[in-house]
């Protein structure tokens, strides 16, 4: 039976899932279960008796996870374990990979691998107007140990989570004819994974485990389930080893100390530590008929006997005694009496006492659902009260053993103080007192107690919601280790964290429920081991405790905060372990219920340690420290930690870099701090294979990378402290990369005082991986303060994301270089008769573009003006006109797409404006189809100048004119479709509408990048400085993604000519992939070129003429495999015409690069009148290197087999002259059109 119950629930009815209880064990084609031919009852028992641990697989777990590296682990990756959903209507469980295109639904990614790649557990078609409950139920497993814990990790979908009633998912396990609950979702929390743990206790003979989801009407929540552990539940290893002097040999052969024998645990696993003859000389009491002589004394609060089932289903309260297992079992819990109250002391004292030396108390203590619950035994003497032992905090829905011993020269009572904090549980159960613990004789016949208890303190002078200074003043509570002084003793801050531990544990409390607990320790001088790095003196230990389970000891601050960005928290720690042991600091967040890891180090088999400082950032109220720490205290191992400091954490603190906005991060963040409630993190390092800065190409910079383990959401920002109000606005500069072919949205936020945020600049999808430079106005805030953030947004988990060299000058930016519109107009200034307008589709009132440029999403933004005769009658004029843009060299580049309605739009007309002189550069009244065109103009600059665009009605009904992504390089324009790629693409660009599941080809250099691998060199200049496009298809996935590589649309040609360079790294045993060319129009898609994946060895030419009878786009593709049977693959938003680079193959992953370079497009002019074709190979540098080697490696053998075989042909008077036929490639390849 259970002998160790912790848990709560409000689950509905378990009945009709609990019986019959039948084996759901379902083996995969590829998994093998039982080898051995195991019997039965060694099958999932949490123990290998098959030499290949085959008896545990498909048990609700695996034998082990070969991605987490962990034994008895389900990760869902290969299979479902077993798991069965068992629900009796649609809404169930599935297995299923996460969707990219669903993103904010439910997970973007599955927690083992990190990616959307992975596998887990989801809820699916749930029902629309009424509530319903999904369950989910495990293959049936076999003896649990009293150590067991289960964790897994669940996700949350974020659009229920600010409604009144939320869902709730529960762990119960089902044993014999009984369902109990072991956990239950918290009542707060937000989006992510999170994780569960949860503790069955021993449990005999079969059992199963039971997930549940119930969710209120219209809640429409999604929760997945992954990564379930199950650690230590398996029984004590049966071998021939010799007892200790502590241990006495359990019936079934193990070993067991001393200690844990009659402590009502079942350790041994066989019951023989708790047979009743061996325990008969100890007092237990169960509280199942009365308080066996101990007395509950009568205040605010009181002990009080109950159950389970008359409490109720309230977050906090046991779900069964200890002793009995049973929701109709009775325990003490305080807060029973009718005048209960949160706060009040709850007195419970035992009989007197003779004195002695070996009397020890046992007890199960549950301390759950409030940071403030406390728990302490101590021993009354005639003369005073000493504390002996004290629980604080939450330690988890679950009965914790206590064993406290007592050494007395005098008679004695023991007292058991129990104060529930608001909305918490303080519970005992299972009093055991050793045969050292002898009443007094005066109390068997009748005679006055020789012992009384002290009064209980009268009532505090302050309010529930307040605190008592030393002073006597009082406080409102959340003022406490707020990290500022309020009372005027400063007694609000003295047990906050900060301590030497020489008076005392400074508001450290130990939450451990295992074999290893937290507590003072003192070092002298002449410990010399210890001086080494802690100062003589007390500090804090990991010492041995008296738990059940085998976890890490865990010690928590006292609730804090708010902190502000800068907050950082100070210590020196000592650690002498192998590498299985570790020493970590984690922060628990009770307002989104997350735990956050802030550092951690292993042991490495020596002694190590120091003073460390470890960043904890703006954060609000409440939050708790955490100290973790798990090593073998059996040998010589130790962990301690002294002089914890928290410093620059009051939220109004100003820092000496606060203002330090201006940095190039060689020399630290200067006033920039990781926002540390993000999902991932920014990353302060020299490159780590994602590139060099850009201060000096050897030196340090800022990267987010979304698929590092440690990255498990959307969001990462970069956040200054709270600046001062700004009288006049400022110009911000920065250098920033954006790469890969899913890396999303990096943002520049301005935050006001009040919570007011601003966008002021914004950039989405792979911009190459180079750095590229970009400005924002920091605009006056009046008397306001402010923060300035960036902010990363990812789409996926494919790129990474640079910033360096940040410079903050007096004044506003002048023109923008760059302007997608995403974030305002860019100083663009309106004028004449209509109005053009900033909108997008999905927000505008004018009519538009169905999507913009930028993003090819209804979402994104563009400028447009209606062009119909009553907002622009005909002959009327709008203008747009830009700010000065300063010529940098003799010729620039002006770029942008522009759209025009179908119908009669007006005309759009493009000047350039130099000294007041205007030159008409672009003037279009029609255009083909309903699609963003590209133009560009080549300026030459005497001076400053401004583009001017102009819409004229021209009449008609209904009309408009758009225009998006104005861009301003150096140099001339290339001409249309025609690039070399060392200024930028040229107009080529990578589609994002996520409903494509598309991959964005990237821009970058020959410099290569551990993480994509690419040519050394370009081929436009053979340099690794050169840029050309480039996309690495392992990153495709199997489930139909692409890479499209689009030029701009094109007008029709009769006789025109496409040229390129390309570069493939793809293996020969993948040659089932193909490089295309296609030609997209309004007629549909064509394949005019196309090659088989090979290793080129170098840059390789192709030449492909070009025919379309009408407007087209040309574009290229990178792509997975086919889309799989029954996954709907919604239709884009627009197909413009286009020329596509296409990658398919039939296989995936498919290993491999993909680059392109000196595209050239001659329109009107054949490819077989021009001299400029293609018409060799040019390898790389690490081609020439391989050939170098190969040619003097053939020599040798050459000369070998020379010297070998001269003797035989001069014998034979012949001289063999065999000619040789070349294998290698041609040069370039010259296909002809083909539809």
């Amino acid at each position: 039976h259970l002998l160790q119950a912790p848990c709560l629930v409000t689950c509905g009815d378990f009945s009709h899932i609990v019986s019959p209880i039948a084996r759901t064990v379902l083996s995969s084609g590829s998994m093998v279960v039982n080898s051995c031919s195991s019997a039965a009852e060694q099958l999932c028992n949490f123990v290998c008796d098959c030499s290949d641990c085959s008896d545990e697989n498909q048990c609700g777990y695996l034998r082990g996870s070969a991605v987490l590296g962990t034994p008895f682990t389900c990760d869902f990756e290969d299979s479902d374990c077993g798991w069965q959903d068992v629900g009796t209507s649609m809404y169930g469980w599935v297995r299923s990979r996460p969707s990219l295109a669903m993103w904010g639904v439910g997970p973007h990614s599955d927690h083992t691998v990190g990616t959307d790649l992975g596998w887990f557990l989801v809820t699916m078609s749930p029902p629309a107007k009424t509530a319903a409950t999904a369950w989910l139920r495990s293959p049936e497993m076999r003896e649990a140990a009293a150590t067991c814990e289960i964790r897994a990790w669940y996700h949350l979908s974020v659009s229920w989570l600010n409604q009144t009633e939320r869902p709730v998912l529960c762990l119960a396990v089902a044993h014999k004819d009984d369902v109990v609950g072991l956990w239950q979702s918290p009542k707060h929390s937000t989006e992510g994974w999170h994780q569960l743990l949860a503790y069955p206790g021993r449990i005999m003979g079969q059992f199963q485990l039971i997930f549940s989801l119930t969710q209120p009407p219209t809640c429409g929540a999604q929760v997945a389930l992954d990564d379930i552990m199950f650690r230590n539940c398996g029984l004590r290893e049966v071998g021939q080893q010799i007892c200790g002097a502590q241990e006495r040999r359990c019936r079934r052969g193990s070993c067991l100390a001393l200690h844990r024998f009659c402590d009502g645990t079942d350790d041994c696993g066989d019951g023989s530590d708790e047979d009743a003859a061996q325990c008969k000389n100890f007092t237990r009491c169960s509280f199942d008929y009365d308080l066996c002589g101990w007395e509950a004394a009568a205040g605010p609060a009181v002990w009080g006997r109950n159950t389970s089932l008359n409490l109720g289903t309230s977050y906090s309260t046991p779900t069964r005694d200890h002793s009995n297992n049973s929701r109709t079992g009775f325990f003490l819990h305080v807060g029973s009496g009718p005048t209960a109250q949160a706060g009040g002391t709850a007195q419970l004292s035992s009989p007197t006492f003779q004195a002695t030396n070996s009397c020890s108390v046992v007890l199960y203590c549950h301390l759950h659902g409030s940071p403030t619950n406390n728990l302490s035994i101590s021993y009354v003497t005639s003369s005073a009260k000493h504390l002996m032992r004290e629980r604080t905090g939450d330690l988890g829905s679950c009965w914790v053993r206590e064993r406290v011993d007592f050494n007395m020269m005098h008679s004695f009572k023991v007292l058991i103080e129990g104060v529930a904090g608001s909305g918490g549980t303080v519970a005992i159960d299972d009093l055991i007192l050793s045969q050292g613990c002898v009443k007094e004789q005066g109390e068997l016949v009748g005679k006055k107690a020789l012992v009384t208890l002290p009064s209980q303190a009268g009532g505090s002078p302050c309010a529930a919601d307040e605190v008592t200074c030393d002073s006597g003043d009082c406080i409102a509570a959340e003022l406490a280790c707020d990290f500022a002084d309020t009372c005027s003793d400063g007694s609000d801050e003295k047990r906050c964290g900060t301590t030497t531990f020489e008076s005392g544990a400074g508001g450290w409390h130990d939450v451990s429920v295992g074999q290893l607990r937290w507590g003072l320790q003192k070092v002298t001088e002449s410990d010399t081991f210890l001086t080494v790095f802690m100062c003589p003196g007390t500090f804090l230990a990991l010492q041995t405790g008296e738990g059940q389970m085998v976890g890490p000891a865990k010690a928590q601050s006292p609730p804090l905060g708010p902190s502000g960005p800068a907050c950082t928290m100070a210590m020196s720690y000592r650690i002498h372990s192998d590498p299985q042991g570790f020493l970590a600091v984690s922060v628990a967040d009770h307002t989104t219920g997350t735990t956050y890891l802030a550092w951690q180090t292993q042991g490495r088999g020596n002694t190590t340690g120091g003073h460390i400082r470890i960043p904890l950032g703006e954060r609000s109220r409440p939050f708790q420290v955490e100290l973790l720490a798990l090593v073998d205290l059996q040998g010589s191992a130790s962990v301690s930690v002294d002089n914890v400091t928290f410093e620059q954490c009051y939220l109004n603190t100003v820092s000496p870099t606060a203002a330090e906005l201006s940095c190039n991060f060689e020399r630290g963040m200067c006033g920039w701090y990781q926002d540390l409630s993000s999902d991932f993190k920014w990353v302060h390092s020299t490159g780590q294979g994602q590139g060099s800065d850009h201060t000096t190409g050897s030196g340090y910079f800022l990267s987010v990378d979304p698929s590092v383990p440690w990255s498990r959401g959307q969001r990462a920002q970069l956040l200054t402290s709270h600046q001062e109000p700004a009288a006049a606005p400022r110009c911000l500069s920065f250098w920033y990369r954006l790469a890969g072919p899913q890396i999303g949205t990096l943002s520049l936020k301005l935050r006001l005082e009040g919570g007011e945020e601003v966008v002021l600049w914004s950039r989405r999808g792979a911009q190459g991986s180079i750095w590229h430079r970009a400005w924002a106005t920091l605009p006056a805030t009046g008397q306001q303060r402010y923060q300035v953030a960036f902010e990363v947004l990812h789409d996926g988990f494919l790129g990474d994301v640079g910033l360096d060299d940040i410079t903050q000058t007096a004044g506003p930016c002048g023109a923008e270089l760059s302007c997608s519109f995403e974030v305002g107009g860019c100083g663009l200034a309106a004028s004449g008769k209509g109005t053009w307008q900033r909108q997008s589709n999905g927000t505008g009132t004018t009519a538009g573009p169905a999507a913009d440029h930028t993003s090819g999403t209804a979402s994104g933004h563009y400028m447009v003006v209606d062009t119909g005769r009553v907002s622009l009658p005909a002959g009327h004029m709008a203008a747009l006109t830009s700010q000065p843009y300063q010529p940098s060299v003799s010729a620039q580049c002006l770029a942008f797409w522009y759209q025009l309605s179908t119908g009669t739009p007006g005309s759009l007309r493009v000047f350039v404006e130099q000294n007041s002189v205007r030159m008409k550069v672009l003037s279009v009244s029609t255009m083909e189809g309903s699609n963003w065109h590209h133009s560009n103009v080549t300026v030459q600059p005497n001076g400053d100048w401004q583009v001017v665009f102009e819409a004229v009605g021209a009449g008609g009904d209904h009309g408009y004119i758009a225009l998006d992504d104005l861009h301003v390089s150096e140099g001339a324009c290339p001409e249309p479709a025609s690039c070399d790629f060392e200024q930028d693409t040229c107009g080529w660009s990578s589609p994002s509408d996520l409903r494509l599941h598309s991959l964005a080809w990237g821009w970058k250099s020959g410099i290569t990048l551990a993480k994509y691998p690419s040519p050394e060199q370009d081929h436009t200049l053979g340099t690794r400085n050169g840029h050309y496009m480039h996309f690495d298809t392992s990153v495709l996935g199997a489930r139909g993604t692409s890479a499209l590589l689009e030029s701009p649309p094109l007008p029709a040609a009769i006789d025109s000519c496409l040229r390129f360079w390309y570069h493939m790294d793809i293996p020969e045993h993948l040659s089932s992939g193909e490089l295309r060319v296609a030609l997209r129009s309004a007629a549909g898609t064509r394949t005019v070129w196309s090659v088989l994946g090979h290793r080129s060895r170098g840059w390789r030419g192709a030449v492909v003429p070009v025919q379309s009878p009408s407007e087209f786009q040309v574009s290229g593709a990178a792509r997975g495999c086919r889309v799989s049977a029954g996954v709907h693959q919604p239709p884009r938003l627009h197909l413009p015409p286009q020329i596509s680079f296409e990658i398919t193959t039939r296989r995936w992953p498919m290993e491999g690069t993909v680059a392109l370079d000196d595209i050239m497009y001659s329109a009107r002019v054949g490819c077989h009148s021009s001299p400029e074709s293609p018409v060799e190979e040019k390898p790389s540098g690490s081609f020439v290197s391989e050939m170098v080697l190969g040619l003097l490696l053939a020599l040798v053998i050459v000369a070998l087999v020379a010297a070998g075989g001269w003797y035989c042909l001069k014998q034979r008077g012949l001289a063999s002259r065999t000619p040789t036929e070349s294998n290698s490639p041609q040069g370039f390849d010259n296909i002809t059109f083909r539809d």
